[in-house]
């Protein structure tokens, strides 16, 4: 009877230890960008800062991190207390009521977020997560070899003066071509470029009755000129680029220009990583017949999903990366030019980020001007530049990028990738009961 009694106390402590172990730690599931690997690498800093709190890190790529933060919140998996997220996840998300909503106090000065962010991120006037890093696109471009060719980048360039840069800085016998864009499929991958490039040649994803459009003659151009350009000026194998893959290239020298993320900048200038560091300009997004929805509009945050047992401490975390005094903390460590950008306009106001770099107009002036209510040249029902908010996006997304992708591969033709397209969008938003 008293080994039983001895046993069972062992067990209930036991049970307690690893049940106090794990309510002070917190699983964070986080792309593998740049900004969240060096956000990992300050864990130390977070962790002296609050002695009873552990972080535990999954990192994981883009398309993989979506496909696995979607599964968990939706199914209640309750495998992460802190989930990176998107501006389309974070307002259909917190509708569900699947988002613990943020209120932070005076010192974490919620205003200075740019009201782009918050807007973006929030639902019925409730934050639902904080941005860590926000973005628009715009052009990055090796102001050397521009000058080379004898040829001026205006701000805002036509596709037509892009595609003849990029012939002009193409020389594939030194491996150095015009252009780098997103090839790989996936509705934030190399849709979130096509879609901002499609919607400047005119081209939108919905009718105003819900109807696709995809099949449009707005598109069928756009694509078309896609996989041209890419084809003749662009890296062999761009169908598996995506920004990683692209940033990359871009920092040994071997693109000309690429049209990405804002945030790239802050990478492509800093000659710890880039060989072409000091050769980098900058412009806003091409443009074809309009400039609405030709950058787009991005928050990487982090928010808590509903479910998590330690809703305290992730939101101790949460306020700890988004903060101000986050920013001032990367700054301390690797200099003004490296820290995350598009969330707060103290950022943007701070003499020695203005000193530190070359592309802090250029971004900011993306970020404002990105409109997610007026992206298209027709009215659309739907808001967002590089997506549609709609739950059904993310499918449609996914499947229509593997259709663009096809074709950039040369698997198949652009209008027989548009027209499978069609129908893909037609059956899922069918099947949603929108018609």
């Amino acid at each position: 009877m008293k080994a039983l009694r001895k046993s069972a106390l062992a067990l209930a402590l036991s049970t307690t230890t690893a049940l106090s172990a794990w309510a002070g730690e917190l699983t964070i599931a986080t792309v593998n960008n740049g900004h969240m690997i060096e956000m990992q690498k300050l864990t130390p800093e977070f962790e002296k800062a609050n002695p009873d709190i552990k972080l535990n890190w999954v990192t994981l790529e883009e398309g993989v991190l979506r496909q696995r933060v979607t599964t968990d919140i939706s199914t209640k998996g309750g495998q992460f207390d802190v989930m990176t997220i998107g501006m389309y996840e974070a307002p259909i998300w917190g509708k569900n009521g699947w988002l613990v909503p943020l209120e932070f106090d005076a010192d974490y000065d919620v205003d200075d977020i740019l009201p782009a962010m918050r807007g973006g991120l929030s639902y019925e006037g409730k934050l639902y997560a904080a941005p860590f890093y926000g973005e628009s696109s715009m052009i990055m471009y090796r102001k050397d070899l521009l000058d080379k060719a004898g040829m001026t980048m205006p701000d805002n360039p036509s596709w037509g003066h892009i595609e003849d840069a990029a012939a002009a800085m193409t020389d594939k016998a030194s491996g150095t071509y015009g252009i780098c864009l997103r090839g790989k499929p996936g509705w934030g991958d190399n849709m979130a470029f096509m879609t901002t490039m499609a919607n400047s040649f005119g081209a939108k994803w919905f009718n105003e009755d819900w109807t696709p459009d995809l099949d449009s003659p707005a598109w069928n151009h756009a694509v078309n000129f896609y996989v041209n350009l890419l084809t003749k000026y662009g890296p062999p194998g761009s169908e598996g680029n995506s920004f990683n893959e692209i940033l990359a290239l871009m920092n040994e020298g071997k693109c000309g220009m690429w049209i990405d993320a804002t945030i790239a900048a802050s990478f492509v200038t800093d000659p710890k990583q880039s060989k072409v560091a000091d050769k980098m300009a900058f412009a806003q997004s091409p443009i074809a017949v309009t400039n609405r929805g030709a950058n787009w509009l991005w928050a990487w945050s982090l928010a808590i999903p509903a479910g998590t047992k330690q809703a305290d401490d992730a939101k101790t975390f949460v306020k700890w990366a988004t903060s101000k005094a986050y920013i001032e903390l990367v700054a301390s460590k690797n200099g003004w030019g490296s820290v995350p950008t598009g969330t707060r306009q103290s950022t943007y106001d701070n003499p020695d980020f203005k000193a530190a770099t070359t592309f802090d107009e250029a971004e900011l002036k993306a970020i404002l001007s990105a409109n997610p209510s007026n992206s298209t040249q027709d009215k659309t029902p739907y808001v967002g530049v590089q997506f549609a908010a709609i739950p059904e996006f993310q499918a449609i997304g996914i499947a229509v990028g593997q259709q663009i992708t096809a074709a950039l591969a040369g698997q198949t033709s652009v209008e027989e990738a548009l027209a499978n397209a069609q129908q893909a969008a037609d059956r899922e938003m069918r099947k949603a009961g929108y018609y």
